[in-house]
């Protein structure tokens, strides 16, 4: 069994809740209409394919990125406060894939009123190969001890 994060008590060594998307041209046609991200080589095979990718048109970068605010949101809930995250795109995200976040708390630290938890992220394809390695740093408002810290 594995040991998920628990908002109320977050430890070094727990784990985010598992956040997963299959990914299609509906999906980032979407998301291309939010963020005015209508690039051809996301919408159209033979554009994909003029950009280097064998397998046609891809993914964005920052929809990944976007996955990351998400998992954590679904992790830590509504009330805690995405602060920071910093992320690498290593890989092409193919349409139809199934992209899953994963996550692991790296340290807790903790303030009068809220608690820091730093996390190690990515998000993997649907054969587990890394493809968008991140960290992040969230505040969880209301769960700080002054006097508790914890690295791994």
């Amino acid at each position: 069994m594995t040991d998920r994060i628990d908002p109320d008590a977050p430890r070094v060594g727990q784990t985010t809740v598992p956040w997963s998307r299959r990914t299609d041209i509906q999906s980032w046609n979407r998301y291309a209409a939010v963020n005015d991200e209508f690039l051809y080589f996301h919408m159209d095979d033979d554009a994909g394919v003029a950009a280097g990718n064998a397998s046609g048109a891809f993914g964005m970068g920052n929809l990944r990125f976007a996955y990351l605010h998400n998992a954590l949101l679904a992790t830590f809930g509504d009330d805690a406060v995405v602060e920071e995250v910093s992320c690498q795109f290593r890989a092409i995200n193919q349409k139809g894939d199934v992209l899953t976040v994963v996550g692991t708390v790296t340290a807790v630290a903790a303030t009068a009123g809220s608690t820091l938890v730093t996390l190690s992220l990515d998000v993997v394809d649907a054969d587990g190969r890394s493809t968008c390695p991140a960290t992040a740093v969230v505040r969880l408002p209301g769960v700080g001890r002054p006097d508790r810290t914890e690295r791994a």
